[in-house]
């Protein structure tokens, strides 16, 4: 089917007509609070802040014995990694893996985790 001159004219004036109403609104006052929000987000004070309350949350949730052996890294897409410092706290931490998972689904139901991921590895600060 050949189009008419008409329909390109038309196509043309709705394309600029959409082009012209993205410039405008480029162009308008932010909001301070959306420009401190990306400004927030994107040089990561936030996750500070979220990461100390992970940590406090995450050494109520296994005792002072378990967090001295491990260390809530993250949530990413719903999982919580954890660093622990050898395999046998790993597999302490596996075997009581669901009693832990319900108590940081009552303390932290923001942060929306639904499992747990273990790795073995160094952790931070060079304790064990």
């Amino acid at each position: 089917m050949k189009r008419l001159p008409y329909d390109e004219a038309l196509m043309d004036l709705t394309t600029k007509r959409d082009r012209e109403q993205r410039r405008y609104h480029a162009r308008q006052p932010k909001k301070i609070r959306n420009v401190l929000a990306q400004l927030i987000s994107k040089r990561g004070y936030g996750r500070v802040e979220t990461s100390e309350l992970l940590a406090d949350q995450w050494r109520i949730a296994v005792g002072e014995a378990g967090a001295k052996f491990s260390h809530a890294c993250r949530v990413r897409r719903g999982n919580l990694e954890v660093l622990v410092a050898n395999s046998t706290v790993l597999q302490e931490l596996t075997f009581q893996q669901q009693q832990i998972l319900e108590k940081l689904q009552k303390q932290l139901p923001e942060a929306g985790i639904r499992a747990l991921r273990f790795r073995s590895g160094p952790l931070p600060g060079g304790s064990h």
